[in-house]
């Protein structure tokens, strides 16, 4: 239940559909999103003040009561690692077969002061809240000092148990935990990671008949420690477990990571395909089978086998002809089911699309034809629930990107994969980010084992995409100054760049650059990139009263600039909005109008502009920050701007979904671009 007032907000315990939140539940100030000053007040602050307070009161009297109940509780029942209908429905399609989401309830307890380990917590002995994972607390905290107090971090644990239904070795899957984690199965660490949004798998025994006690320990404080390790974020510091977790069981082999790259050719596809197989028997040759299917339409292959010892993996290739493909694009998003097998073993299952994608000089290519990108970044946050999305969650960023006639999109850090599979399907484009995130100009990966890091990080994200036929390139960092950060950034850049052609034929690369300080010449940071994202502020940070034609004089001489540094790349505008809300007069700096005036002024000065594969808008919806952010340097450009703190308001939705007056301007521009390239 939800009732908002000028002054609070009532956030009470809901359960609807896969989403639980017993806890917490607070009465929290409502400047963590929008009201319409223009509206005229029906009722008296006053009284609506006294009734939301007692209506806090009530709420908090019953929280503390449910939050007392629950923890006395007994356990709820435990996970089943069987299939549907015994087990959850994984939330992604695309893995291997038998396996469950571990999406029963689980306690998740906060530790505050880090005893939880001498507590022997690590065995299970903990009471807590009841939740369901993907769950990060205190999601509503954004704001104010108990928003900074979350955003430095605490440790959580969560718990749950796990019945097998017989002996073996089992996975369990996690697709995302912030930042450092510690899993322990009866009492026993059976796993370490550190990171985010980068999934990790763990290998543990289970018997039948006994209920083994799961445990995770989640520690996220310390989000300045994060960045000098390399970890920096541009985004709020949500902690815990912030993706789905699964569990399979492991037969004699095990298919993963599948590769697909395709090549177009007088109305044939030709698809090269790999798997990685791991061989889990006596020492044997190993091969797999595998089809492409869709309709009636059913194409087989084999993998040849390869000698494989016991316990090791083999990477098997094969090459397909597809004649007639029904081939992948946004305005066609045609998806194939690809069905993986070791006979009577392992299965592997995915929904993949024919496409090709690649640069010839200055265009960008899809299937052989110009694209151009129209459409707003994103980021993964969900008032209420913060980065830990449901797929109801999902679904509703997908619905906004349609909702502005999007055909692209764009992201700093990488997607969830259940993410990935709705905005293939909806044939949104996905210039994806998978390197290191650093504030503008800055490089924090610096020194070997930072760079060792970051080079895992981006190996990783690229192995869990490259099956998805919406990342349309790989973007290896966040707007670079000049010619990159003396501080390795360059060499990193480089030979990330040489190594992605070599293992991911099917995508280009790219690379975000600094709009403020852009290169003024080659250098060798840009030498293997084939698309340049240019951040473009200009009528925001810089510029903020020039009239409309001296801003698209500005936007077009700096583009000029830029061609002719990079005269055969691939280039688009990555970057670029302005902050609005209802606070502001709607004409000025920080108000509905003047947002939706300047996205158009930019989209239309593009359109004009030759040889410009497309432009994102930052962003499709605001999101938290630091709750220590403040607009940045637009208050020294207008030191009258009224902004909310910890929330970057460049969205063309507000927190809770509402669509800005930008949205009508944008999808009416957006339609106009997409009409024009039909002709």
């Amino acid at each position: 239940m939800l009732i908002h007032s000028e002054r609070y907000i009532l956030l009470a315990a809901t359960s609807r559909g896969d989403t639980f939140a017993p806890a917490p539940v607070a009465c929290v100030h409502a400047d963590l999103g929008e009201r319409d000053d223009t509206e005229p007040a029906r009722v008296s602050k006053g009284l609506i003040a006294a009734l939301v307070g007692v209506l806090c009161t009530i709420a908090l009297a019953a929280v503390a009561w449910f939050v007392s109940v629950s923890a006395a509780a007994p356990d709820p029942a435990p996970n089943s690692v069987l299939l549907a209908p015994h087990g959850g429905t994984p939330r992604i399609y695309e893995g291997p077969g038998d396996r469950a989401q571990l999406d029963g309830l689980w306690r998740f307890k906060k530790d505050l002061k880090n005893r939880g380990i001498d507590k022997g917590y690590p065995k299970g002995t903990f009471d807590g809240d009841l939740v369901r994972v993907p769950f990060v607390p205190d999601a509503t905290r954004i704001s104010g000092r108990k928003g900074l107090f979350v955003f430095r971090g605490f440790v959580g644990w969560y718990r749950t148990k796990l019945d097998a239904p017989v002996d073996g070795t089992y996975v369990i899957r996690f697709e995302s935990v912030n930042h450092r984690v510690r899993v322990y199965l009866d009492g026993k660490e059976v796993g370490r990671h550190k990171g985010e949004y980068l999934p990790f798998e763990v290998r543990v025994p289970l018997k039948a008949g006994v209920r083994h006690a799961l445990v995770v320990r989640a520690d996220w404080r310390g989000p300045t420690a994060m960045k000098r390790d390399g970890w920096h974020r541009l985004w709020f510091n949500f902690g815990g477990i912030n993706r789905g977790v699964s569990v399979r069981r492991v037969g004699a082999s095990e298919i993963s990571l599948p590769e697909m790259n395709t090549t177009l050719t007088a109305g044939t596809a030709t698809v090269d395909l790999k798997i990685h197989v791991r061989n889990n028997s006596a020492p044997r040759n190993l091969g797999a089978t595998g089809a492409l299917v869709r309709g009636d339409r059913r194409i087989e292959f084999e993998f040849p086998a390869k000698p494989s010892s016991t316990g090791g993996t083999q990477v098997l290739q094969t090459q397909v002809r597809v004649p007639d493909p029904l081939l992948w694009s946004p305005g066609t998003p045609n998806l194939w089911n690809l069905e993986l097998e070791v006979p009577g073993e392992s299965t592997y299952r995915a929904r993949v699309g024919i496409r090709e994608v690649r640069t010839q000089g200055t265009d960008l290519l899809l299937n052989g034809k110009e694209i151009r990108l129209r459409g707003a970044s994103i980021h993964e946050d969900a008032f209420g629930r913060g980065d830990a999305l449901r797929p109801a969650d999902q679904d509703r960023l997908v619905a906004e990107l349609k909702a502005i006639g999007a055909n692209a999109t764009r992201s700093q850090h990488p997607l969830d994969p259940g993410l990935l599979e709705r905005l293939d399907a909806a044939g949104i484009m996905i210039w994806q980010g998978i390197g290191p995130t650093d504030a503008p100009g800055n490089w924090t990966s610096v020194g070997k084992r930072r760079h060792r890091a970051a080079k895992a990080r981006a190996r990783t994200s690229v192995r869990q995409g490259q099956i998805h036929p919406s990342i349309i390139t790989w973007n290896l960092a966040n707007e670079v100054a000049g010619g990159g950060h003396d501080g390795g950034q360059i060499a990193y850049i480089d030979n990330m760049a040489k190594e992605l052609h070599k293992r991911d034929p099917s995508r280009p690369v790219a690379l975000d650059i600094w709009g403020a300080h852009p290169p003024r010449r080659p250098s060798k940071i840009y030498r293997n990139i084939d698309m340049i994202g240019w951040t473009n502020y200009i009528g925001w940070y810089e510029s903020t009263n020039a009239s409309s034609d001296q801003l698209r004089k500005e936007i077009k001489t700096r583009l000029s600039d830029l061609r002719d540094v990079f005269p055969d790349k691939v280039i688009a505008v990555t970057e670029f909005g302005a902050e609005a809300n209802g606070r502001n007069p709607t004409a000025a700096p920080g108000g509905y109008g003047f947002q939706a005036h300047l996205l158009d002024l930019h989209l239309k000065t593009y359109a004009s502009f030759p040889n410009l594969a497309g432009a994102l808008i930052w962003n499709l919806r605001d999101f938290a920050v630091s709750p220590t952010f403040f607009g940045g340097s637009i208050r020294k450009q207008v030191p009258n701007i009224k902004l909310l703190r910890g929330i970057n308001q460049k969205g063309l939705f507000d927190v809770r979904y509402k669509a800005k007056p930008a949205v009508t301007k944008v999808g009416k521009r957006f339609s106009a671009q997409a009409a024009a390239e039909d002709r």
